[in-house]
């Protein structure tokens, strides 16, 4: 069986600076709504904080030898807004700027390609206080002036920027969520929650505009969690509803951005509670983009059913269905294939990466101190045998990044879950790379499934 990947395909890991930074205060750095989430009782479990973390501030020149030991040739981070304008908006603080900088250096000096993402949800908390956040247009328009700065201070040495990573996870879970809550932690009614989502989606398309302003060699995208949609069986009549089902269940997304309009489903749905925009905001919304990324956790299965207007139905996972040590994490490596089927087929699309794939596991050292981490190399090996089978079949999938490079903090589970291919130890700060790290190392050394 071959199980290569095209020529010139792409092998990489992914960090975001709340999750791995630390160095809260240091040189310059203003405070974030993750920093005021996570110091707020009962938010994060276990009272757990960013401060400290990884603290790849002062270790990254440690972490770029580690990727250059593993042979990657690419690594996705994102830029703490508040790092390098402390208020949003308005002062620089060349301290920030100038660490991002030397980061990126020491990438291409490891022939490690940087690629830049620009927002991962820490928002300065200037932004917040002063305007609610997601909640205002202004927020917007900051957003773009703080990309064109950073376009023009990295621009001659970084050729790719994500706008945005994953826009439900700031937007209705920071905003309205009846579940897991991430900063700011505020319930909006479901008019606010979608003007949020409006004010996001704007937002992108702004940074697109000033990112090519100011870099005119830059390639820009995003990086969004779809809903996967996977055929019950692979039949046609099951791969055409699942490929509805796929635009659809992201109409207020993934589709908006791709379409340059919301669909009407997503509108008729919504009624009285719709977003309010304008035809110029879905233009800007709409600003042609260089490659979609995709980050892979959640599936659906998908029938077709001739009985509902739609024409499908979606078939809940059973309670014995596989999933990973976070229980959110069910074990489709399907969607490893038809997310970059559809986002081809749907919107034609030439340039798909995925830009996060990977999981939490116990990851129990041993006494000669090694993480033989089996069951991620289960779930990356499965996800990755699906990736091949996609650009086997001419599907223009560019790349692999995979989530994620170290141990850090996740979100509102604070440090009770593992994703690195490294493990950290947080008292200690010691990096110890896992039997996975061993694996991605030698699948991007042979460029094929092993």
């Amino acid at each position: 069986m071959n199980r290569s990947f095209p020529e010139g395909f792409l092998w990489g890991t992914a960090t975001a600076s709340y999750q791995v930074e630390g160095a809260v205060k240091q040189d310059g750095r203003g405070p974030s709504i993750w920093d005021t989430f996570s110091h707020t009782p009962g938010r994060v479990k276990l009272g757990h904080t960013g401060d400290i973390s990884c603290d790849q501030y002062n270790h990254y020149r440690e972490d770029i030898a580690l990727m250059k030991k593993l042979g990657l040739g690419a690594h996705r981070f994102s830029i703490s807004w508040s790092r390098v304008m402390p208020a949003g908006r308005g002062t620089i603080n060349r301290k920030g700027i100038d660490y991002y900088r030397r980061f990126v250096e020491g990438l291409l000096e490891a022939e490690i390609q940087p690629w830049v993402t620009l927002f991962h949800w820490d928002l300065p908390q200037a932004l917040q206080d002063d305007f609610g956040g997601w909640r205002s247009r202004e927020t917007s328009r900051y957003f773009a002036d703080y990309c064109s700065l950073i376009a023009s201070e990295l621009g001659d040495l970084v050729k790719n920027y994500m706008t945005i990573n994953e826009f439900v996870c700031f937007t209705d879970a920071g905003y309205r969520s009846p579940g897991q809550v991430f900063a700011p932690g505020e319930m909006l009614d479901i008019k606010g929650r979608n003007q949020v989502r409006h004010n996001a989606l704007l937002a992108h398309g702004l940074a697109v505009q000033a990112i090519r302003d100011a870099a005119s060699s830059a390639k820009v995208g995003f990086a969004e969690n779809p809903t996967i949609c996977i055929p019950v069986m692979e039949t046609e009549e099951h791969i055409s509803a699942a490929r509805r089902a796929f635009r659809e269940k992201n109409a207020h997304f993934l589709t908006t951005v791709l379409e340059g309009s919301y669909p009407e489903i997503y509108l008729e749905e919504q009624g009285k509670d719709a977003p309010d925009f304008t035809d110029e905001d879905m233009k800007t919304i709409g600003s042609p983009v260089d490659f979609v990324g995709i980050n892979l956790y959640l599936a659906c299965h998908i029938i077709a059913d001739p009985e509902t207007e739609c024409g499908y139905s979606t078939i809940e996972h059973p309670h014995s269905y596989p999933r990973m040590h976070a229980p959110w994490i069910k074990v489709s490596p399907e969607i490893a294939y038809w997310a970059p089927r559809y986002i081809a087929e749907l919107w034609g699309v030439n340039n798909i990466y995925i830009t996060e794939n990977g999981c939490a596991c116990l990851d129990e050292i041993d006494a000669q101190g090694r993480i033989s981490d089996t069951d991620r190399i289960f779930y990356i090996r499965n996800h990755l045998l699906q990736a091949q089978r996609a650009t086997a079949e001419g599907i223009p999938m560019k790349g692999y990044f995979c989530w994620s490079l170290l141990d850090n903090f996740e979100w509102a589970d604070g440090y009770t879950y593992r994703f690195g291919i490294v493990h950290v130890d947080f008292k200690t700060l010691k990096r110890t790379p896992k039997l996975s790290a061993e694996f991605l190392s030698r699948v991007a050394a042979a460029n094929r499934v092993l």
